[in-house]
């Protein structure tokens, strides 16, 4: 007798659709197929396939089973790792008759394999953590009824602005009363730090490179509407990597932040353009951390670095962008003091403001120490780990960093000791609006102890409709496959992009967030000021997070 083996497919290194963060629910009776939802799927993660359909029939008085086979067409779900739905849904967006749909599976064990090739796994987005954040958990309990009176925020005159810049105590100021009036005496030899009023809620780095050409153009264009019409002083934040010439010598560069990071790309133009510049940029970022991925620098894939990307930041087309951990000439707080912020400011004849950019971290308090004993530090921003990112390793985004809420708690506290919580400005980034609660999460973080806040990816939803969340879902960002047009280089599909509705819809949520702002100063009887620091009230339903953040206990 002899064993007949008969040949199987390998199922035991197939991975089941259970396997995978979404599945494909395709309904058959509906679709036509038409192909639409194949050709955009930005994944590859279904395909149109042909099956034979194999059915037993019985027919007739005396019936006899029989067997029939037909040809279907059919829309087919990939088992593929490389090929992976990541729920992005424009399948179901472009499909006429709603008969595609993806939906999360809770059940995926898609982090244990998605490591192919020895390479870790990476993404853009931010961490997935779907759970609300400190800022989310905050309420306002502090309502105003005697003590102090509470404002209408519809009728009265509010003044939400706030300051980047050093602001110097008014005993140290070189200030002399000339008939009656306070004149500053130019003969003084005390520097008096340069100072710029602004919204207090600022468009967070976001490089050309990063987003595509329609969405920074649309973003510089609500942020110039915004200023110029509307009277909002919202500034931008550039990101690494240069911005187009064109922008440099306009009259638009007081709108915007220049970054200059670790990988200095950009900054040849920057720096060459400097002759030309006719007016002055709101200020210098320099950037060492981000909040999504502490100590791991900065990356623009290959993918996105076409011609004029190229250009801009004077490297070769086609390659990899990779920032270090730090600048290769500094190896300390100490020495970026003396060195960078001084360098920088000295370029623009010290008539900018100049300040760090530092991931959220337990160092933070040493960094500010270290800038508050410097004139010509500006302000310190600090990037918290719900910060999102153009590309990162997963484990950075899920597992490094450090909450904003208690960091900032703990430099203001800082800076109260020394009495210069007035002086030194704190910037707050990382999760703001992760639930949409844009306005609310700025009022918090303003409360405990930061000047202004940065916003990045709630921009992008909310101005684009950018289709990334704390699921894992889409977050294609590095791969230059973004299917809104948001964050690629690849002109079809960036023409799906409205430069013009990315301006206007920008324009309606920076004017929403200011009356949302004001509806929540009002009762606290602040119209003419922020109320930086203002923790009292503050109230949280966790006894620990209210012990650690010093804010009311309430339940």
């Amino acid at each position: 007798m002899t064993d007949t083996h008969i040949a199987r497919p390998d199922f035991n290194h197939t991975l089941s659709l259970m396997d995978f963060p979404y599945i494909i629910q395709w309904r058959e009776d509906r679709c036509k197929r038409c192909g639409q939802c194949t050709s955009v799927c930005p994944q590859g993660a279904i395909s149109p396939a042909v099956k034979l359909l194999r059915t037993i029939e019985s027919e007739g008085s005396i019936p006899t089973p029989s067997i029939k086979t037909k040809v279907i067409h059919v829309i087919e779900q990939l088992r593929d790792i490389e090929h992976y739905c990541t729920g992005c849904a424009m399948c179901q967006l472009v499909c006429p008759n709603n008969a595609i749909e993806p939906k999360y599976n809770p059940q995926h064990k898609f982090y244990h394999y998605k490591n192919q090739g020895g390479e870790p796994y990476r993404r853009g987005g931010r961490r997935n953590d779907p759970s609300p954040s400190i800022l989310d958990r905050i309420k306002f309990t502090r309502i105003s009824m005697l003590t102090d009176p509470a404002l209408d925020a519809q009728r009265h005159e509010f003044r939400i602005r706030t300051y980047i810049g050093r602001i110097l105590q008014p005993e140290i100021l070189p200030l002399k009363g000339i008939n009656g009036h306070l004149t500053l005496n130019k003969d003084s030899d005390i520097f008096i730090p340069p100072v710029r009023e602004i919204f207090p809620v600022m468009i967070g780095s976001m490089s050309v490179g990063a987003l595509s050409p329609p969405m920074w153009e649309g973003l510089a264009m609500g942020v110039a509407y915004l200023n110029e019409v509307e009277g909002i002083p919202i500034v931008m934040c550039t990101g690494e990597g240069g911005v187009p010439r064109r922008l440099l010598t306009s009259r638009y560069l007081k709108y915007f932040i220049l970054q200059i990071a670790s990988g200095y790309f950009g900054w040849d133009e920057i720096i060459h353009s400097i002759p030309h510049i006719v007016v002055d940029p709101a200020a210098i970022e320099i950037k060492y951390d981000q909040g999504a991925k502490p100590g791991d620098g900065g990356l623009l894939m290959a993918q996105k670095v076409i011609r004029l990307i190229a250009e801009i930041r004077g490297v070769p087309e086609g390659v990899d962008l990779a920032s270090p951990p730090t600048h290769q000439t500094k190896y300390s707080i100490e020495e970026a003091v003396a060195k960078m912020i001084q360098s920088m400011s000295m370029a623009f004849g010290f008539r900018i403001p100049v300040y760090p950019k530092i991931s959220g971290t337990r160092t933070a308090k040493a960094v500010l120490n270290n800038l508050a004993r410097n004139p010509y530090a500006s302000a310190l921003a600090i990037d918290g780990e719900d910060g999102g990112t153009g590309a990162a390793y997963g484990v950075s985004l899920d597992k490094m960093g450090h909450p904003i809420a208690s960091n900032i708690r703990d430099c203001y506290l800082e800076l109260v000791k020394q009495g210069k919580q007035n002086e030194l400005p704190l910037i707050g980034a990382g999760g703001v609006g992760k639930k949409g609660n844009l306005a609310a999460n700025a009022a918090a973080l303003i409360m405990l102890g930061a000047s202004a806040v940065q916003v990045g990816k709630y921009i992008m939803q909310a101005t684009a409709e950018c289709l990334g969340d704390e699921l894992n879902r889409c977050n294609l960002c590095n791969t230059g496959k973004c299917p809104r047009g948001i964050a690629t280089q690849d002109p079809r599909l960036y023409r799906r992009l409205d430069s013009e509705k990315v301006a206007e819809r920008l324009v309606d949520v920076i004017k929403a967030c200011e009356m949302e702002l004001k509806k929540i100063f009002a009762p606290m009887g602040r119209s003419t000021e922020l109320p930086i620091g203002m923790s009292d009230a503050l109230g949280i339903d966790d006894k620990d997070v209210a012990e650690r953040l010093q804010i009311s206990y309430v339940c």
